[in-house]
């Protein structure tokens, strides 16, 4: 296996996407949905919120998240909006929607 440069890590962190949320006034980047693992939305269910941190915000924002040390309301709106920054909106699944057609009985 061959290692990463400095200069390829910093282009590779360059092109990836991360969209934003600010908790108490600080601005940080949550990677997209889609690189979530399950770990990180049961970390986040079971209020093990440095976990999920660790694991969806930017490698630098992880710390600063954790330093803030912000309330429960706090964080519970920052990751309401950083789902929803980063395309899944809190509470909804992304599991079939049911059919708007009524099934008739005979």
């Amino acid at each position: 296996m061959t290692e990463t440069t400095p200069s390829e890590a910093q282009e590779i962190e360059a092109t990836e996407v991360y969209g934003t949320a600010t908790l108490v006034g600080v601005e940080l980047r949550v990677k997209p949905v889609g690189q979530w693992r399950p770990s990180y939305l049961r970390a986040l269910r079971n209020g093990d919120y440095d976990a999920w941190a660790v694991g969806v915000l930017h490698e630098d924002d992880a710390p600063t998240f954790i330093e803030l040390d912000a309330t429960f309301d706090e964080i519970n709106a920052f990751t309401s909006d950083a789902m929803e920054a980063v395309g899944e909106a809190p509470g909804k699944s992304s599991g079939r929607a049911k059919s708007s057609t009524r099934t008739r009985k005979r």
